[in-house]
């Protein structure tokens, strides 16, 4: 058998003494700061998750907070809206009874300024036809007066007359 696989017990020894020293620096000088930082590093971590889902739940209370302040505004708007088509409506209804009633008073008044004027009017052609039979039966009578035999003539018809009546 070769000699590098059959080692000899010096050998061994010092390999075994080599091994505990480094095994025994390491654990002294090597293992706990990797360990330390190995383990802050796992806080670190572990610190970031629970970061991560705390931000997660914050994020789902700002999102349903979002969704309730959009609802509310969408309400608020759809409140405003109707009150706002309601204000119009009555303001519409308002001026329309307002120029209903306008009219109805120009027409009112109007009638009443024809009637005056149909009345003038009759008044008017009344007061003519007066003047004109009075102008009429004046010349008549003038005519009538100035001839003797006329006026004769004039009161016997008369007489007829209130017999017959």
């Amino acid at each position: 058998m070769p000699a590098f696989l059959s080692p000899e017990l010096g050998l061994i020894f010092w390999q075994l003494v080599i091994f505990l020293l480094v095994l025994f620096l390491l654990a002294k000088f090597a293992w706990k700061p990797i360990l330390l930082a190995l383990k802050e590093r796992e806080d670190s971590i572990e610190g970031a998750l629970r970061m991560a889902d705390q931000a997660k739940i914050e994020m789902q209370q700002l999102k349903a907070g979002n969704e309730k302040l959009l609802t509310e505004a969408r309400l608020e708007r759809d409140r405003m809206m109707q009150e706002a088509t309601q204000m119009a409506n009555q303001h519409r209804e308002a001026e329309k009874a307002r120029a209903t009633a306008e009219a109805n008073t120009i027409i009112q008044q109007a009638r009443e300024a024809i009637q005056q004027e149909k009345n003038a009017a009759l008044a008017e052609v009344k007061n003519t036809a007066a003047k004109l039979s009075l102008d009429i039966a004046e010349r008549i009578l003038r005519r009538e007066l100035t001839d003797p035999a006329a006026q004769t003539q004039l009161v016997d018809s008369y007489l007829k007359d209130v017999k017959l009546n």
